[in-house]
Parts: C-alpha cells; structure tokens; sequence
C-alpha cells in the first residue's frame, strides 16, 4: 500500500517529464516508508512526510542560503558605485592641508570697484520693492482681502514718506479707480539692520501720460531715506550709470551700465509715449521699474521704467524717465494730486490727418473754444466753406523759436512751460506767417 502511494505520481499525463531529481526522490521516500528492514524485519512504518522532511532539511536549507548570498551579491555591484568611489579614491596617507589649495586675500577694492559698491551700499535704503495690491469682495462678505498681483521698485521721495515709482507698477489697482488715501500697494522698505520693514501704500496721485504716481506711507523717518536728485539735462551719452531695482523680486539689486543713448521715445506699459527719455545698457528686468538710475556721484538722473526686448528680459536696451521730468510732475501730484499740465485748450487733429489734409510740418488746429486764450489771440480753426470744402485753419509751426513737426512734437514743447506763462507762438494761415503771443491755460482737452 505504501508503495503505491509513492508511485501515484507515475500515473501523470502522457508526455509528462519527470527529473532525475523527482526519480531518487521518489525511490527514497518508498525506501523509507517500507514497514520492513534489510534483514526482513518488519518495523512500525513511518509518514511519508516525516521522511522526507529530515532527508530535504539540509538541501531546503542550504538552497536558502545559496539564494540569499546571491541576491546580496548582486545588489552590492548593481550599486557598487556607492561603497567601491571611497575605497578606489582614498587615500589614508594624504592630509587635509596638503590637498587644500593656498587662500589669496582678497586685499583692496580698486578705486572703481570702492566707488560702485560706495554708491550701492549708501543708495540701497532710498530704494523700495512695491507690490500692487487690488482689493476683493470676500465670499463670506466680511470685509477685503489685499491680494498682491504685481510687484515693481520705487524711490524714497522725502522723510514725509511719499514714494515715487511708475503708474504701471501700481496700473492693476489704479484701474479700479481708487481714491486719494486708499490703499493701492504694499511697500517694503529696508532697515539699517537689513530687514524688510512692510507699510501700506496709500495713493497720492498719479499721471499715466508720464507714467508716474506718488504713494504714502507711515513709516518712521529714522527708515526713510530721500534719495538724491540729480540733473539730467547735463547727461552725455557714454557716462556711466548704476540701475538699482527688484528684478524679478530680487530686492536691491544692482546693474551697472553706460548712459547709450539721449531724447528717445519710450513707449510705456502704461499705454503712452514719453518723450525725452534716457536709454541706458544697464540690465533693466521686469521688477526695476520704478527704481532709480543714478550717475556716477550717486544721484538719480532717472526712474527706471521699460526695456526694449522680445523675451521679456534684459537685451542691453532700457529706457528711464528722466529726472527732469520727474521733478515737474511729482510735486504737482504731491500737491494736487494731479498734474496740472499748461496748454492753449486748442483741438488739434492728429498727425495721420493732418498729413491727408496735405500739411506735412506743425500741428493743425481744428477747434477753438470761445473764451479760451486762443480764440481772444484769435487763432483760427478748421471749418467748411460754402461748397463743403474744408477750409484749413492756423497751423502751429514754432513755439518761442522751436520748430514744431507735429502735434505729439507741440505737447512735448509745452511740457516745458508752466500754467501761465507767456508764449509766442509761429502760425501759418494760408500763404502768411504769423506770431501770435499769448498765455498757457491749464490744459483741458
């Protein structure tokens, strides 16, 4: 009966293989279940499984440990990289200080360098980053929430604690038309101790055709530090000039560059074209606008406020506001909390008009409002004669001498006036050349 239980795996499918291994199992486990001894002697039979089980022990086991020391074998030299480095490169017998390379004092800045790091280390603290903050309705309905959307530089205008910068750095909250007093944008000024010391920005004014606005804040006057005007009409080009700003949100950062060029156009991200503009080959990146542009004795000349690029980084071409301009318009806002800009309230047709109207020189008038300074000169507009033609009206050609081109050349030329003053104005009505002398009204139209 034993027997046949050890040959029951004989009866396997046909073409079914049994190893060797299988065979001298099998011959092993019926030896050991026979109840009868090699004398013929009948002993008390024995399980199967208990048989095999002392006979295999030994093998199971020693299989186990082959497998174990094999799999450890093959995931040490799969990162054998990570212990066999340290064993191939040490070296016990060399020391610390003989592979240590000799240390060169830095010694001193020179002359140029000092200067540089002078000028950065005393103008760093008139430099503010400013983030615009646009006020939202909360969904519980419980008050706003200031949710910063952009962030940009400004300048630290006075100890009063008005801050100077550019509309476009605060264009996202000045769109929601805020009034004087509210605020507009978060303005962190740096302390002595190297700290960023945040203050709300309150608006004062603004003028986006200069892109510039003017922003409050309460802040102690031991942290404000003005910065130091300078004069801009006496810029050369190939002077140099250092650019501080945040780029980036990189907060007091400094660029050093030439002065490149003198009286370009700079066409705004608030929309407009500022004439008298000063280009610059200082890196000038998203986050310095508003910062300032100083000469080489430290004083601003300029607020950084565009590049010309097709990245949207640095090319070697910025442009800053010049200081000049500056000075005009950021007392008015100060004051006024607008500009209070001088004109002759006169409706000039455009430049593309003029010109299919066949006037290729000055700026054209098409309307006088009665009672303006312009119509009691008697300045003449733009009207139809009695078959419908058009009839021109005066064209603008000079102002105090200065040759006009244009009508965005005349606005430029009135930029330097005040409301008020005096002016002699060069027409052509018709074939004949007139001068017209008469004062600036504050501009309107």
């Amino acid at each position: 009966m034993h027997c046949l239980a050890c040959a029951a795996p004989a009866a396997r499918a046909p073409g079914s293989r049994v190893g060797g291994g299988g065979r001298r199992r099998m011959a092993i486990e019926c030896a050991a279940s026979s109840p009868f001894t090699r004398d013929g002697e009948e002993t008390a039979p024995r399980s199967m499984m208990e048989t095999y089980g002392e006979m295999s022990s030994k093998p199971v086991l020693l299989a186990s440990r082959r497998k174990l020391v094999a799999l450890s074998s093959f995931c040490f030299c799969l990162h054998s990289s990570r212990y066999f480095s340290a064993l191939a490169l040490g070296d016990p017998s060399v020391k610390i200080d003989d592979v240590t390379p000799k240390i060169f004092p830095s010694g001193p800045l020179f002359p140029t360098e000092k200067r540089i790091a002078e000028l950065f280390e005393t103008n760093t603290y008139s430099v503010v980053n400013i983030f615009d903050a646009t006020l939202r309705p909360q969904l519980n309905v419980t008050g706003v929430v200031e949710i910063p959307e952009g962030n940009g530089s400004g300048v630290v205008w006075d100890d009063s604690g008005h801050i100077v910068t550019n509309y476009h750095v605060v264009g996202n909250a000045l769109s929601k038309k805020p009034k004087p007093g509210e605020v507009v944008a978060r303005v962190n000024i740096l302390a002595a101790d190297g700290i960023q010391k945040n203050f709300e920005g309150k608006l004062v004014g603004a003028d986006r055709s200069k892109d510039l606005a003017v922003l409050k804040v309460d802040a102690p006057t031991d942290l404000l530090k003005p910065i130091n005007v300078g004069q801009s009409s006496a810029l050369r080009v190939g002077q140099q000039c250092l650019a501080i700003g945040n780029p980036f949100g990189f907060d007091h950062a400094l660029t050093v560059g030439v002065i490149s060029g003198l009286n370009r156009d700079i066409f705004s991200q608030a929309g407009v074209t500022i004439g008298g503009g000063i280009q610059t080959d200082a890196a000038i990146n998203p986050g310095n606008s508003g910062g300032p542009l100083l000469d080489s004795k430290g004083h601003m000349i300029g607020i950084n406020t565009a590049i010309f690029t097709q990245t949207g980084t640095s090319a070697g071409v910025g442009f800053a506001i010049p200081s000049s301009t500056v000075l005009k318009i950021a007392p008015q806002l100060i004051q006024f909390g607008k500009v209070r800009r001088a004109g002759l309230n006169v409706e000039f047709a455009p430049d593309p008009i003029a010109y299919q109207l066949n006037v290729r020189t000055g700026s054209l008038i098409l309307q006088v409002p009665g009672g303006s300074a312009a119509a009691k000169a008697g300045l003449v507009p733009t009207s139809r004669g009695f078959a419908g033609n058009i009839v021109l009206g005066d064209v603008i050609v000079a102002v105090d001498g200065k040759p006009i081109k244009g009508k965005s050349d005349l606005s430029r030329v009135l930029d330097d006036y005040g409301v008020g003053d005096k002016v002699s104005l060069t027409i052509q009505r018709g074939a004949e050349t007139l001068e017209v002398t008469l004062p600036l009204e504050e501009a309107s139209i």
